[in-house]
């Protein structure tokens, strides 16, 4: 077992996983925090000398530099090219994580079946699985194409190789967690390893103005499994998100050098496979007829999107000494929040009753815009009076009781006029006393 120095070696030290660099050993490494992986450096650390730049490498002026060539190309998937910003871009890397059984592999095979439809060559790395269970889904889901290759390599050598050999159109590599190189030590889906396959892969992908897809892998916290390295190295990251108890799947761009980074894809897991839903504003509405106590609407903003989304709440009488709180797809402390506000400043008697909240359709309400429709539901449950199915409610609640404007409001109203809701309660009405007098009138 190593033991510690007091006196810097002129080489110095590094990690054998990450790659950092140290004077001292230490027996933990300070960027990726792995035991016993710091060694003393085989190089020394010195001043890098400049090169010669050959001509046809030196900087030009911006407006020289051709873009004819950089138009982003169509994946044949809607809803992927509206969070990407319009299609894809060539030479671009991107980064697809997700938890596992979201839909990571079922979305990137359909993609490479659109893209494989039009005639380009389609290079799908399968690094998880073999080439017979990836063409048993292709099948499952109609994604099979002449043009689309398979191949199930874990060497990064036998994939740079293949991309060399093929000259594909679009790159696709499940995942990038399981793709390891020779070159590099450690253990297929550490630090060093995937800083290896990542920046080797963009290499190849800017030389050859080739766009290549990664499947990501997420930590039990929900972030990317690797280095921040990994982040930094792609051009775009997007988040795979969705509940396995719904179909419902959210896209929605993280990181996006060339597009915006406020737009969400819409997408519906089928027995076929993933389906594009491109106007989703009646998957977060009851079907029940008339109206019910304990229910409200708002309009939530999923990106650029304006969808309705109906809050319902369950308000009965406890006989515990410590009433229950129990919520579904929103905040929990935010519900606290808004029950002492309603206790306070509407008199609206809660301290003694259990309280339900939660959301249609398994969609999760994290803007404080969606205050008002929950205040509105649980004093609707609360008194056992109807809300209109008419009306519904946007803006934010604050300690005092007072409503202040949601963000895009004037959106959300004509979202909310177009789907027939003609009454919206919001900043319009100052308290939330008033908007409960003007809910119940």
């Amino acid at each position: 077992m190593p033991t510690a120095r007091t006196k810097p070696t002129p080489q110095g030290y590094r990690c054998t996983e990450c790659g950092w660099r140290t004077a001292k050993w230490v027996g933990r490494c300070g960027e990726c925090q792995s035991w016993g992986s710091v060694v003393e450096a085989d190089a020394q650390i010195g001043r890098v000398q400049p090169a010669q730049v050959p001509a046809s490498r030196r900087a030009k002026p911006i407006v020289e530099v051709p873009f004819d060539a950089m138009r982003r190309r169509s994946t044949g998937v809607a809803e992927f090219d509206r969070v990407l910003g319009g299609g894809v871009v060539p030479g671009a890397v991107i980064l697809l994580s997700g938890e596992p059984g979201v839909g990571k592999s079922t979305l990137l095979l359909a993609v490479a079946a659109h893209v494989a439809a039009l005639g380009a060559r389609v290079l799908y790395v399968s690094a998880e699985e073999s080439p017979g269970q990836v063409r048993l889904r292709a099948e499952r889901t109609g994604a099979m194409q002449p043009t689309l290759l398979l191949s199930a390599e874990t060497d990064l050598a036998v994939v740079l190789g293949q991309i060399e050999q093929e000259s594909p159109d679009l790159v696709i590599v499940d995942s990038v967690q399981t793709v390891s190189s020779a070159e590099s030590t450690g253990f297929a889906g550490g630090p060093g390893q995937v800083r290896e396959v990542a920046a080797s892969l963009t290499r190849v992908a800017k030389e050859r103005d080739l766009p290549i897809l990664l499947v990501g892998h997420v930590t039990k916290d929900g972030q990317i499994a690797g280095p921040r390295v990994l982040e930094h190295l792609v051009d775009v990251v997007c988040q795979f998100e969705g509940d396995r108890h719904t179909a419902l799947r959210f896209v929605r761009a993280v990181k996006n050098r060339f597009g915006p980074t406020d737009e969400v894809g819409c997408f519906e897991m089928t027995g076929d496979g993933i389906a594009e839903v491109p106007d989703p504003t009646g998957l977060f509405l009851s079907r029940s007829v008339g109206a019910e106590p304990g229910t409200c609407v708002t309009i939530a903003m999923e990106g650029r999107r304006a969808l309705p989304v109906e809050v319902q709440a369950l308000v009965v009488r406890s006989t515990a000494p410590q009433p229950r709180r129990v919520v579904n797809g929103v905040d929990g402390n935010r519900v606290a929040m808004l029950l002492a506000v309603l206790e306070r400043h509407a008199s609206v008697r809660l301290f003694d009753s259990d309280v339900y909240v939660s959301t249609v359709g398994g969609v999760r309400l994290s803007e404080p815009s969606a205050d008002l429709a929950i205040a509105l539901a649980v004093a609707s449950a609360a008194r056992g009076t109807e809300i209109p199915p008419t009306l519904c409610a946007t803006g934010e609640i604050s300690l005092a009781g007072e409503i202040r404007p949601a963000a895009q409001a004037p959106r959300r109203e004509a979202e909310a006029r177009r789907l027939g809701f003609p009454t919206h309660l919001g900043p319009d009405v100052a308290t939330i006393k008033g908007a409960i007098q003007q809910a119940f009138a």
